[in-house]
């Protein structure tokens, strides 16, 4: 049989979710298992579904009142690693594909995409794939290229970029990410290279640039 993907749909939009939701449950693989207006409640949503119902993928809007889906993707990765974050948003620019990326999100795909596109999107990030609309591959190549080929980050070196952009050293980082120093340290040397950064002190500059600072991050700390 085949599987079904639960899904919790993010948008401060009240339409938005009910027409999003309507062309979903359309389909025979995919169930909406619960609806937020703010990242907050997509937290906490994801908290009282618990391990059984768990979504397979969150799919947020970026522009909200509050934390944006671009911060949601980076809080999902730290306190729900196995939920993984698919981006949709009216958004077409560099900047915010960027930062999407970075922050851990699977995929990235535009409002005014045809409803198949969306689903497509789903199904292949549930199977483990990474998906984009098609009007911005020229964007997620030109990353990819300059983040050192086909070598994307992996979910431990968003996570370290993610908490240099709030200031941690390695040794906060490492309590915070459950891991060694050294591990820490590995981490920073490879972001380096992928992202062809040069000093510790470039890459903590491009961490503030370019990630988001998680203010709700440590709020979490205690939870996981």
């Amino acid at each position: 049989m085949q599987e079904t993907i639960r899904l919790i749909l993010v948008d401060d939009h009240p339409f938005v979710r009910d027409g999003v939701r309507m062309r979903l449950e359309a389909t025979d693989d995919i169930r909406v298992v619960g609806e937020a207006g703010s990242v907050d409640e997509a937290m906490q949503l994801a908290t009282d579904l618990g391990d059984e119902r768990a979504p397979h993928i969150v799919l947020t809007d970026i522009s909200m009142r509050g934390m944006s889906g671009i911060e949601l993707a980076a809080l999902f990765q730290h306190r729900f690693p196995g939920i993984d974050v698919l981006v949709l948003s009216m958004h077409n620019n560099l900047e915010y594909v960027k930062r999407a990326i970075e922050s851990g999100a699977k995929g990235y795909v535009l409002k005014d995409a045809p409803a198949q596109e969306l689903v497509n999107a789903i199904r292949a990030v549930h199977a483990g794939e990474t998906f984009f609309s098609p009007e911005l591959q020229q964007y997620t190549e030109g990353f990819r290229a300059s983040s050192g080929g086909n070598s994307p980050l992996t979910p431990k070196e968003s996570a370290t970029l993610a908490w240099l952009a709030c200031g941690y050293s390695n040794k906060q980082i490492a309590r915070e990410l459950s891991m060694s120093v050294r591990t820490v340290e590995t981490h920073r040397l490879n972001l380096r290279r992928k992202l062809r950064i040069t000093g510790q002190a470039e890459l903590v500059k491009y961490a503030i640039d370019h990630m988001l600072p998680l203010k709700k991050l440590q709020a979490t700390r205690d939870e996981v």
